[in-house]
């Protein structure tokens, strides 16, 4: 409904007659437009501010007494609807320009505000406590102010604030500087003197959408890792654990406090989870994707995305009351080290820490744009085992979600819930899973699967581990088993290892234990390296039990003890790995290959493949007898050859003939999808062509394994046969390598099917999608000197757009 009102009487004085005179005009208005048997309507006084609904005659006090919100020009609470756009100016008091209600749309998206024709609504609006308004109540009112001004008086295109929104867009995807954006807004305010309003800088503009609830927090945090000024800490100078200060301290104060204030030692900036995963469900656009796992089951016996795996299921057996509602969310953590100045003669290291959301569609909660950036932990220095210092902001807000879950706006169904979330699994590459886990991934118990019963050895010669072991996933009695010479000389009568539950995890610390994070932490550590003994094998083994470095802060959440896959293997980083393991050895690739005189020697120690002993010439030197898995010249030229002339689709892999020298007949600088796409496809027709059967079959079928566990839906019943295939194959080449070629990477693929059962398809849990999203991040810096800095403000300003286009 429209009105033609005049609402000149909300500007003037209280004690003035026509202002009582307009209450008494607005109270009938609104009567009019109330439903059947409610006595409610919102008040829009200036301290309830339409997020308070009173009695028809509390209203018409609070509007004398207190006076009437200025702001609230249009009574879209009280059944007013938004002026056409071709009304006059003269006539409404404000200027109507192209894409005013999609900024107001926006705006109450961001805050969570329902739906602006309030009389067509099922519920009422989001009700507040009888005080005063809150300070997000305040920038909501403002911002609606400023998507309500003209850019300058006449303009019926452009409100200030879509102006600024569209401009923001063009930098974005144009990739301006901050600099040249403010000498833009400088030539438009010459250019045009009637935009008065517009802001003049790249600074004014970023406060303005600032409004829209996207900003972050500065956390300082000590220099060694130690803790974080934060909560009951906040007004901490100096680190209570290693007492180093907060602040820089310059050399030269002579010239009095610089300008900006002091500077902190360190710094994490902060995104908060829950603003993000609320603004999903305000939009539109997004609310209805929020719960399409509930209402897209795959068929039955396939695997197509985790709400159709063993970890989602076994979660909703535990805790129905969450899983009865398809609003509450689950989410899975990554987190990697990137060097942001895109050179290697500067060592850098940045951490961010990525979340994604698995309600959405399979076509999106991988994508970017859905992608929540939560933390960047400074540089220069990775923050290792002390990760657990930041996550600390990370893992009080999955609790809140979890034990309390906050009240969100459902913009679909048009109703008001309480949003809870679950943390589903951490994806890392194996160095950072330790970090995460606090399982060491080196030394003798390296696999966190395995832990305690990792087969592992110690090669005198090439003087690191070795991961053999396979035969154990064999079915008992296998002929395998009782082959001594063609495996490690030894029978394998051992059941393979099961994975750890939580409990069992938990129940491997001591009682009461007390993480000890930063230089506490560090000399902690430094004396339990000096505590070691030596097993009968020479090898150093470690007094602690098992190879735990730390227990994971994500025990703090309630359901994690209960978690089926905590920390996820990374095939992406796997299958790299083995590609340039089984290149280096077939081709003999310089600083690659597993295959030399120390490993050929370790196996005269053992005992077995007499065959491949080095044999000493009279010379000195030794001559080492050609292996089966070793090509010979005319070989790798074809290999090479191959590599260098094979074409693919555009977008379906690079260039990967630039990593190929016919002419020295190597191979270098591959990419990890370039090892992706050799591994499934271009690898078997090499080795096929020159290598004898009985080793071109084994690496073949890992190829195989490869490339049906990267399959975009799984069958369930076809899983069990996989399993079988990979112990299978894994023997098979430690019939035909030696042990050096089987480090951690070799032995890990044993574990993918098991992983793929609990947790769907890898591709949901691998990292092509955050390194590439790192990428990203790594192209907002502009300013060297602080890189973090310019990560963050790029990323706000894509959130800021993000958010706008949707």
């Amino acid at each position: 409904m429209e009105t033609n009102m005049d609402k000149s009487w909300m500007n003037l004085s209280r004690l003035d007659p026509r202002y009582l005179q307009g209450v008494i005009d607005f109270m009938a208005f609104a009567r009019k437009n109330i439903r059947d048997g409610e006595t409610e309507i919102s008040c829009p006084c200036k301290k309830c501010h339409n997020f308070v609904r009173k009695k028809i005659d509390v209203v018409k006090e609070h509007l004398v007494v207190n006076g009437i919100s200025p702001s609230y020009t249009v009574w879209i609470f009280h059944g007013e609807r938004s002026q056409p756009r071709d009304q006059g100016i003269e006539n409404s008091g404000q200027g109507n320009f192209d894409g005013q209600n999609d900024m107001e749309e926006m705006i109450r998206d961001a805050f969570g505000i329902p739906p602006i024709h309030a009389q067509d609504m099922n519920v009422d609006p989001p009700r507040a406590g009888s005080c005063g308004p809150d300070e997000q109540t305040i920038k909501f009112f403002k911002l609606l102010k400023e998507a309500e001004q003209e850019l300058y008086p006449g303009c019926q295109k452009f409100s200030l604030l879509s102006f600024i929104v569209r401009l923001m867009h063009i930098k974005c995807l144009g990739g301006w500087s901050n600099k040249s954006f403010t000498m833009l807004l400088k030539l438009l305010k010459d250019a045009f003197p009637a935009a008065e309003l517009l802001p003049d800088s790249f600074n004014a503009c970023r406060k303005l959408l600032g409004g829209l609830g996207l900003e972050y927090h500065k956390v300082h945090a000590c220099p060694q890792d130690c803790m974080l000024y934060w909560g009951e800490d906040a007004n901490r100078v100096y680190c209570k654990v290693c007492h180093s200060p907060r602040y820089k301290q310059l050399e030269d104060e002579t010239d009095g406090p610089k300008k900006g204030g002091k500077i902190a030692e360190k710094i994490v900036r902060y995104f908060p989870i829950i603003p993000k995963l609320k603004r999903l469900f305000t939009s539109t656009k997004t609310a209805g994707l929020m719960t399409w796992h509930a209402e897209n089951p795959a068929p039955t016996g396939t695997s197509a995305h985790p709400v159709d795996s063993g970890l989602w299921k076994h979660f909703d057996n535990l805790y129905p009351d969450f899983a009865k509602d398809p609003h509450n969310v689950r989410l899975g953590l990554a987190s990697d080290g990137f060097n942001p100045y895109r050179t290697m003669n500067i060592s850098h290291s940045t951490w961010p820490v990525v979340m994604m959301t698995y309600n959405l569609p399979p076509w999106l909660c991988m994508k970017q744009p859905y992608m929540m950036l939560t933390l960047l932990i400074d540089g220069p220095k990775s923050p290792g085992n002390n990760i657990d210092v930041y996550l600390r902001l990370i893992v009080d807000e999955l609790k809140e979600l979890w034990n309390v879950g906050v009240d969100t706006y459902d913009a679909l169904g048009n109703e008001m819930f309480k949003m809870r979330a679950l943390l589903l699994w951490t994806i890392n590459d194996f160095p950072a899973l330790a970090m995460l886990s606090g399982w060491s991934t080196k030394g003798r118990l390296a696999c966190p699967v395995c832990h305690v019963d990792t087969c592992s050895s110690w090669l005198d010669f090439g003087r690191k581990m070795c991961y053999l072991g396979h035969r154990r996933w064999l079915e008992e009695g296998h002929k395998f088993r009782f082959d001594r010479m063609s495996f490690d000389g030894k029978i394998e009568l051992d059941t393979c290892p099961a994975r750890l539950s939580g409990s069992e995890v938990l129940a491997m610390f001591p009682p009461n234990y007390v993480n000890k994070f930063g230089k506490e932490g560090d000399e902690d550590l430094h004396v339990r390296k000096r505590k070691r003994t030596h097993d009968e094998d020479g090898v150093e083994e470690n007094t602690l039990q098992g190879n735990w470095k730390k227990k994971s802060i994500f025990f703090d959440l309630p359901y994690w003890e209960h978690n089926l896959l905590r920390h996820c293997l990374d095939l992406m980083h796997i299958q790299k790995n083995v590609c340039d393991n089984v290149l280096g050895t077939i081709m003999d690739l310089e600083g690659k290959g597993k295959d030399n005189l120390n490993a050929r020697r370790d196996l005269e120690k053992r005992g077995i493949r007499k065959a491949m002993h080095p044999q000493k010439l009279s010379s000195g030197k030794f001559y080492l007898p050609p292996a089966c898995f070793s090509m010979d010249n005319g070989e790798k030229t074809m290999m090479c050859n191959l590599l260098k002339k094979v074409k693919v689709p555009d977008g379906y892999a690079s260039n990967i003939s630039r990593c190929v020298n016919v002419k020295k007949r190597t191979i270098s600088g591959l990419k990890s999808h370039d090892s992706h796409i050799l591994m499934d496809q271009l690898l078997p027709i090499g080795v096929s062509r020159t290598l004898p059967k009985k080793v071109s079959k084994p690496l073949i079928e890992l190829c195989n394994f490869f490339r049906q566990l990267c399959s975009k839906v799984l069958k369930v019943d076809e899983l069990d046969d996989l399993q079988s295939r990979i112990v299978l194959t894994l023997c098979e080449l430690e019939k035909i390598f030696p042990p050096s070629f089987f480090d951690i990477m070799e032995h890990l693929p044993i574990h993918l099917v098991e992983e793929a059962k609990i947790g769907g398809p890898v591709r949901y849990r691998w990292m092509y999608y955050v390194e590439r999203y790192l990428m990203t991040l790594k192209s907002y810096v502009r300013n060297r000197a602080r890189p973090e800095g310019s990560i963050a403000e790029g990323y706000f300003v894509e959130e800021c757009m993000t958010f706008c286009s949707r």
